[in-house]
């Protein structure tokens, strides 16, 4: 890696902004539904208030526009039943109450700011974020900022790259871990390494698929959901109207010429299904690739090609799954991706998960202990697998070359050098 982190700085007694991301889903009452963000963001948090730091928490929660905009009031409970202390919600960004709750701060002691896509900014400033209001009244105030937002990396927004344009910056433990593990599997992955990709976001997942072949970090790739079938047209296969019209519909039949070309330079590696379950008024019905085309829709792969997946899974020694089977949550259309986690459940393999409906999958069988890494990231995940920049991490390293040379500096005169 190439930026700093938490054991690059003391923060002891030093007022700390720390950006994370606990944009979480609600339920039908409108509730925020604890989950992974939260939990491993806790961590980062709980951290630097160990150390004696004065914690400044930032983060977001829906768009404008939509209904999941809200306060962050319910976020701070749940942080402070996940640390395990305190966490005081601020009404404010940074006016002056916010300002006044940051200077009056005591060693230890944690709030959360409300919600920075409150103010406008945030998501409509797309250069010199640094000449924001929200960094200008608030940066004088603060020592260190702390990116954490490992999910909102790919954004290039005013509170994930403007402060570290002006303050001193590292990166928490939650951008560190997802760096060190992501890294690891999309550069240097143990071998076999196997991709399990699936899912409806065909436009990121085709990226993916076409760097780690093309970067020979992938040994085998098995193929289902939306991505499966898209494979299946560019292979030849005359998957029927119906579910041909849902594939444009996703825009995802302009993948179909890409499918073809990896299809033709990487056909050994690359394993489509030979059966798939579709829905005949509303129940289960599986038929083989060669009895297509088929009027109805088709909502998962079938057995014979789970039980073709299942070598490739036992035989991996680094699996990256990303996206479910089939239509997961539809009943009797969640069992191609309920097989495929018992058979990665069973095998040995380093696995990585991508977030989204196979973590949660996973964690309603009970496997998401024994997964290596779930990813807090959905589109930051893709792209960095993907090969692209991220821009948050960009001001986290362009950051750590300014800072390099005085921490270095530091060090020594800790060690009396």
């Amino acid at each position: 890696m190439h930026f700093l982190t938490i054991d690059d700085f003391d923060v002891n007694n030093k007022t700390i902004l720390v950006r994370t991301d606990l944009n979480s889903p609600m339920d039908e009452n409108n509730q925020i539904i604890d989950n992974i963000r939260l939990k491993r963001h806790s961590k980062t948090i709980k951290e630097l208030s160990d150390k004696g730091a004065k914690v400044v928490v930032m983060s977001h929660q829906g768009r404008a526009g939509d209904s999941d905009l809200t306060r962050l009031n319910k976020h701070a409970d749940l942080l402070s039943k996940h640390i395990g202390k305190n966490v005081k919600y601020i009404d404010d960004i940074f006016g002056t109450y916010a300002k006044e709750s940051i200077k009056s701060l005591k060693k230890g002691e944690i709030i959360l700011l409300e919600n920075i896509r409150f103010h406008s900014e945030e998501t409509q400033m797309k250069e010199n974020q640094h000449n924001s209001h929200v960094v200008k009244e608030l940066s004088p105030l603060i020592d260190y900022f702390v990116n954490d937002a490992f999910a909102a990396a790919h954004r290039a927004q005013v509170s994930l790259v403007g402060f570290s344009e002006v303050l001193p910056c590292f990166a928490g433990r939650v951008m560190q871990r997802e760096f060190e593990i992501l890294s690891k599997v999309s550069k240097k992955p143990d071998r076999p390494s196997l991709l399990a990709v699936g899912g409806s976001k065909i436009d990121d997942t085709m990226k993916v698929v076409k760097q780690l072949l093309k970067s020979e970090s992938c040994d085998k790739i098995i193929t289902s959901g939306l991505v499966g079938l898209v494979f299946l047209v560019a292979d030849g296969k005359d998957i029927g109207d119906s579910t041909y019209a849902t594939i444009v519909k996703k825009k995802a039949d302009l993948q179909i010429p890409l499918a073809k070309r990896l299809l033709e330079e990487y056909k050994d590696k690359i394993e489509l299904p030979v059966d798939l379950a579709i829905c005949v008024n509303g129940n289960r019905v599986e038929i083989p690739v060669e009895k297509l085309p088929t009027d109805f829709p088709i909502f998962d792969i079938g057995e014979k090609t789970i039980e073709k997946y299942a070598p490739f899974i036992k035989k991996a020694a680094t699996i990256i799954g990303n996206g479910p089977a089939g239509m997961f949550e539809k009943e009797g259309f969640d069992k191609g991706t309920k097989e495929l986690l018992k058979e990665i459940n069973k095998s040995n393999a380093y696995t990585v998960l991508g977030g989204g409906h196979l973590a949660l999958a996973a964690e309603q069988m009970g496997f998401l202990e024994k997964v290596a890494h779930v990813s807090t990231g959905g589109g930051a995940y893709i792209l960095y697998m993907a090969g692209e920049e991220l821009p948050a991490v960009n001001a986290l390293v362009n950051s750590a070359q300014n800072q390099t040379p005085l921490i270095m500096r530091l060090e020594e005169v800790k060690n009396g050098d």
